[in-house]
C-alpha cells in the first residue's frame, strides 16, 4: 500500500487546474529574447511541475515566443491566457512578460514568427520530460 501512495499524491498533482495552483512555489525560468536569439536555445521542464516563464525581451525591436504545441498542451494560469494569441506572446524592444503553467511532456518547437527572425537563428526548443 505504502508504495501506491507516491503514484497518488503524483496523479493528484498533475490533475489541479492551473487556476487553482499555489504559484508562489513554482519555478521560475528566465528566457531571454534578443536580436537574434533565444537563451537557453533550450529550455528543460518538467512535465507536471508549475512554472512561471519570464520571457524578458532584451532588444531595442520586436519578437515574440511562438510555440503553438507547446501553449496548447499546457494547463496556462487563467490570467495570463489573454497574452497568448495563437500559440504566440508578443513582445515589444525591452518588454517583459511572465506566463504561470502547468507544462505536458513533449518536445515542442520555439521560434520569433517576425520576418527573417527564424532564418537568422531565432529558434529553439522546450523539452518537457
Amino acid at each position: 500500500m505504502n508504495r501506491m501512495i507516491p503514484a497518488l499524491l503524483v496523479a493528484t498533482v498533475a490533475a489541479v487546474p492551473a487556476a487553482a495552483q499555489d504559484w508562489s512555489h513554482a519555478a521560475r525560468v528566465e528566457v531571454r529574447l534578443a536580436n537574434f536569439s533565444y537563451t537557453p536555445k533550450t529550455i528543460h521542464l518538467k512535465a507536471g511541475q508549475p512554472v512561471v516563464l519570464h520571457l524578458v525581451n532584451t532588444a531595442s525591436g520586436g519578437h515574440d515566443f511562438t510555440a503553438p504545441g507547446f501553449f496548447a498542451a499546457a494547463q496556462v494560469r487563467p490570467q495570463d491566457r489573454g497574452l497568448i494569441e495563437e500559440g504566440s506572446v508578443e513582445f515589444a524592444g525591452r518588454q517583459s512578460h511572465d506566463i504561470a503553467l502547468v507544462p505536458k511532456a513533449g518536445h515542442y518547437s520555439l521560434k520569433c514568427d517576425h520576418s527573417f527572425h527564424k532564418m537568422f537563428g531565432m529558434s529553439g526548443a522546450i523539452v518537457v520530460d
